[in-house]
């Protein structure tokens, strides 16, 4: 492994270090890695020139201030730790973003580091945050069993895949006396581009994109789950219209709508067509008034499927709306063919 370079070492800190040392950051330098003056100053106006720090104030004097590129990174133990104020104190002093991004920061922020405290079974969480003059990152990071691994265990499913199908619908916990289940549904519908990589799969979800995808991927950590999220800086998007989409009215503050999409309901190769896998679809529609299925990228399925989701299943849950969408033309006539006998 290369050896990390001095330069790379001040950039895990150089937010924090520009913001505690504005007048004397030279000086630090200097004393924290034991060179010269000169030796420091360089380093700084490298750190200048590439948008780290900015310089104001009488040349003899200068003051500095945090660049357009920001940077935080720490670890943590999860004994004991408290995600509020891991955002309050360590992360949100040094980054600069609209309120409205910053709302989505810390509600996604804080999520996820709780999620590792309370979910995870590891002993430590790393969280990394950086931005520049367009977007902003976090990685989160624990050293626990895996995020697919958990839910399969703790709701004894078949295949850590079914796992994450789960998870994209919302409402998924292992825990319900502490956690609605919503967190990770309404943080990856509030950034730009939002992925879990654990147990040797992945999931992504992209704003720009209609789909979600689901990918057996190795992570860059061999334990633990690990969450990316990025928000562009000029964003207009809120927080309260990303949870007004997955309501029915504007005088509903429950989660009561989510989409679903159907190419997740598939493990490898499989088509959707018997009734085992539909009925592993429908798992925890109840807890819904509309379910959308996202028919994109499935271009059949069998008549049994259908039957069982669209007949059996809508006829025993009257107060469970199913909308399709996206439809082939045999996806469209197997719809029509199970609801037929309902509105006869």
């Amino acid at each position: 492994m290369a050896k990390t370079s001095r330069f790379d070492e001040l950039l895990r800190t150089v937010t924090r270090d520009v913001v505690e040392h504005p007048r004397d950051l030279t000086r630090h330098y200097a004393e924290h890695f034991k060179i010269s003056r000169v030796a420091a100053n360089k380093y700084i106006q490298r750190l200048e020139t590439e948008g780290w720090i900015a310089r104001s104030g009488p040349s003899t004097h200068p003051v500095f201030s945090p660049g357009y590129k920001r940077c935080i990174a720490r670890l943590y133990p999860l004994t004991g730790l408290e995600e509020h104020i891991v955002w309050e104190n360590d992360f949100k002093p040094y980054l600069s973003m609209p309120s409205n991004v910053q709302s989505i920061v810390s509600h996604g922020f804080t999520e996820m580091v709780n999620n590792a405290i309370d979910h995870s079974s590891g002993k430590s969480v790393f969280v990394f945050t950086s931005q520049d003059e367009a977007a902003l990152w976090i990685i989160v990071s624990d050293d626990g069993v895996g995020i697919f691994a958990k839910i399969t265990s703790a709701l004894n499913l078949p295949d850590m895949r079914q796992a994450l199908f789960e998870l994209s619908k919302g409402k998924l916990t292992t825990d319900p006396s502490k956690h609605t289940g919503e967190g990770v549904f309404f943080t990856s519908r509030m950034f730009d581009s939002f992925e879990i990589s654990a147990n040797g799969l992945q999931y992504n979800h992209e704003a720009n994109s209609s789909h979600d995808w689901l990918q057996e991927a190795s992570g860059i950590f061999s334990e633990g789950t690990t969450v990316y999220m990025r928000i562009a800086l000029n964003s207009t998007r809120t927080t309260a219209e990303v949870y007004a989409q997955f309501t029915e009215a504007p005088e509903d503050y429950d989660f009561s709508k989510t989409v679903v999409p159907m190419r997740l309901a598939r493990f490898g190769n499989e088509q959707l067509v018997s009734r085992s896998q539909a009925k592993r679809l429908i798992a925890r529609f109840d807890r819904f008034r509309t379910v959308i299925l996202d028919f994109s990228e499935i271009q059949e399925i069998g008549q049994a499927f259908a039957d069982e989701l669209f007949r059996v299943y809508g006829s025993s849950h009257p107060n469970v709306e199913l909308l399709p969408k996206n439809m082939t033309e045999q996806v469209e006539k197997m719809w029509l063919r199970a609801i037929a006998p309902r509105i006869a």
